[in-house]
């Protein structure tokens, strides 16, 4: 198991030992290095097969701290948040195969939005579509350490943004110069970005390159042997016209996902969008307006589930100021398998039961 010491650091040197009869995988965590350390280089380039699952080369120096997956240098660059579109209209997104984390959030009128967390890879593909930002993204962006990145916001989120001092990159309001359009698509679904724009628009507005990120837990092969298997996973969050499916492939250890039966894909490669992990949080939905405008408590705790390995765990979320979510069974924090993760949030004005069904 890997187990990240808490604290500020960043720094996460490991050996990975693979024995004839056990995959095991150890790592030691250090206090002696400040999080706001000078960037060390990030990941090379993967597939997506690499970037998302639990396959490992035999021996690594480091550990990319969101995902746990082997990396050359260490992993410190400070991650970018993206809010992604995810009408259909939208889809196929680009440049999501090289997310560490994603998180999938209702916006208004029962559409989702994808919060994807950009760290340990580099490429040059294109990010997008991009669109706007809400009170509860803000809060998911920020409790990675990420750079906001968004094309303008609700009214109560740009209050939130306007003379706060936060790391944020708008499109609209303070960098449009790093953004740009494909005429190739529609407005408004045709907004993006890539890394290397966003690193200019961050070094141009003197953000930290570096900041605190969470400190994870890993297990290449948790004790869900004896969990009820689920190979199979359908998901709604509001729309019965919108659902999201999951099927796990045991050669790869990974979720292949599905949107209304067809693949999830990233434009820039083809490639279906997979995870490692996935995990189904409910939490507290209310709207305010008219508009149907959300606040999501992300604090509240409740009952969450998490698939891996072709299992599934019934757990709890919860989470502290200054924190990301946390999954506890048994009042023990749950690991995660070394690769991606998908974070999905539902309502839970009706049972989780009600949203997830798996076999």
């Amino acid at each position: 198991m890997i187990a990240a010491k808490p604290g500020k650091t960043m720094r996460c040197m490991t050996i990975l030992a693979l024995a004839a009869s056990l995959a095991a995988l150890t790592a030691c965590g250090g206090k002696d290095k400040p999080a706001n350390a000078d960037p060390g280089g990030t990941a090379p380039n993967a597939t997506a097969s690499a970037s998302a699952g639990a396959s490992f080369a035999p021996t690594a120096a480091f550990l990319a701290p969101l995902t746990g997956m082997p990396a050359l240098q260490e992993v410190t660059k400070r991650p970018f948040a993206v809010m992604i579109n995810n009408l259909s209209p939208a889809r196929p997104q680009s440049g999501l195969t090289h997310a560490d984390t994603v998180w999938e959030v209702l916006a208004e009128g029962g559409i989702t939005r994808l919060v994807a967390i950009f760290q340990s890879q580099d490429f040059d593909d294109p990010i997008g579509p991009i669109r706007s930002i809400r009170p509860y993204l803000i809060d998911i962006g920020e409790s990675y350490g990420g750079v906001l990145v968004h094309a303008g916001a609700s009214n109560d989120a740009l209050a939130i943004l306007q003379h706060s001092g936060k790391a944020d990159l708008d499109e609209i309001n303070n960098a449009g110069a790093y953004f740009y359009r494909d005429k190739s698509r529609k407005a408004p679904h045709n907004l993006y970005s890539t890394l290397e724009k966003l690193r200019e628009g961050a070094a141009k507005h003197k953000y930290e390159e570096t900041a605190p990120v969470p400190q994870l837990t890993f297990d290449a092969n948790p004790d869900v042997a004896s969990e009820p298997a689920a190979n199979h996973i359908e998901a709604t969050f509001q729309l019965s016209s919108y659902k999201v499916s999951y099927a796990y492939d045991a050669a790869t250890g990974l979720y292949a996902r599905s949107i209304n039966g067809e693949p999830h894909i990233d434009k820039n490669n083809d490639q279906q969008l997979t995870a490692a992990n996935l995990v189904f949080l409910s939490a507290k939905h209310k709207a305010y307006d008219d508009y149907g405008r959300l606040e999501i408590d992300l604090y509240g705790g409740g009952d969450a589930l998490l698939f891996q390995k072709g299992h599934v765990t019934a757990c709890e979320w919860t989470r502290t100021k200054g924190d990301i979510v946390r999954l506890t069974k048994d009042g023990k924090e749950l690991p995660f398998v070394p690769g991606v993760t998908y974070y999905h949030v539902v309502p839970n004005d009706t049972p989780l039961s009600s949203h997830v069904s798996y076999q």
